[in-house]
């Protein structure tokens, strides 16, 4: 006997789950055209991007642009260090993760304005890095330093501070202090389409700012990790209270 089909989106969306959780569909696999799913299925491709889209959000399912829909391989998670700001430098020497690195000139707007306490327009330069694993993206960073602060040889090909790019580091001199703000939340547009994620799937957010000595902003730095992708490390020091080790 042929079981009936189903005809909505979740029931198609637990019918392609359901293969995919018992390994009749292999991780790395091509899914069916969405034309030939939705003949499957006999439903509408809108009702079948609905379906797709669900597994998507769950993270099955990976659209890749002009080649389809396919099943996610379960990734290695990535370890940021906090304090250090960091990649580990265990994970950041994969072979398998690479890191690509743009930079540009900006201006600075009102909340890298606050973030940097620049005057608004500020000149910045700006790193975009982004971290794949084979052809899923791991993680995204944009590090902002005042234009006058960029330490010599950033902006070109010097292999010292590509190596520091590529870990997602602190790209400036060692900074006296480095405060970051960490929160889950929903990605951006941007943030999304960027890591290939679906919108309403949490990510690790990270605002890093570093301070050196006299107290100015040298960089800052706003990182975002799908949350089922990475592990954040933070080691906490104890202080001591003075007040309490006085005679």
């Amino acid at each position: 006997m042929n079981r009936s089909m189903p005809s909505r989106h979740h029931d198609i969306a637990d019918d392609l789950r359901h293969q995919i959780t018992t390994g009749l569909i292999k991780p790395g696999e091509r899914l069916p055209s969405e034309a030939s799913l939705a003949d499957r299925y006999k439903v509408s491709t809108v009702t079948l991007r609905s379906a797709l889209a669900v597994l998507q959000g769950e993270g099955l399912v990976e659209k890749i642009h002009g080649k389809g829909n396919f099943v996610r391989r379960p990734g290695r998670k990535i370890v940021y260090v906090g304090g250090w700001g960091t990649l580990d430098p265990w994970t950041a020497a994969e072979a398998a993760l690479r890191v690509t690195v743009r930079t540009n000139t900006v201006q600075a707007d009102s909340h890298l304005t606050t973030l940097l306490k620049v005057p608004t327009g500020s000149p910045l330069a700006e790193f975009f890095c982004i971290s794949h694993e084979e052809d899923s993206p791991r993680g995204l960073a944009r590090i902002y330093i005042p234009r006058d602060l960029v330490p010599a040889g950033v902006l070109d090909d010097e292999p010292s501070w590509q190596e520091t790019a590529l870990r997602l580091a602190v790209l400036g001199s060692s900074p006296a202090t480095v405060r970051e703000t960490v929160c889950a939340r929903t990605p951006t547009l941007d943030e999304a389409s960027a890591l290939r994620t679906g919108s309403s799937k949490a990510v690790l957010a990270i605002t890093r700012v570093a301070t050196d000595t006299t107290g100015r902003v040298v960089e800052a730095a706003l990182l975002a990790f799908p949350g089922d992708r990475v592990d954040a490390v933070f080691t906490t020091h104890h202080v001591t209270d003075e007040r309490q080790t006085q005679g």
